[in-house]
């Protein structure tokens, strides 16, 4: 099957199994590719600003020289 005639099919899709169809080429592109930076069921950690006192502080900063003419 072509890709001409594999658009107005996608399209046709509902909302859901367009993600579902997003996931798996995403997916088998990485994997095709060596990449394998997520992997399914593995836990990743995630930057927050919770506690973060030193960027709050050099945030302040630049808003305070941003401020002074």
């Amino acid at each position: 099957m072509s890709v001409t005639e594999l658009m107005p099919a996608l399209q046709s899709l509902p909302r859901e199994d367009k993600l579902q169809v997003i996931q798996f080429l995403v997916s088998d592109l990485t994997q095709r590719e060596g990449i394998d930076f997520l992997q399914s069921g593995a836990s990743y950690p995630v930057w927050t600003p919770l506690d973060a006192y030193d960027a709050a502080r050099s945030l302040q900063q630049l808003l305070e020289q941003d401020r002074v003419p």
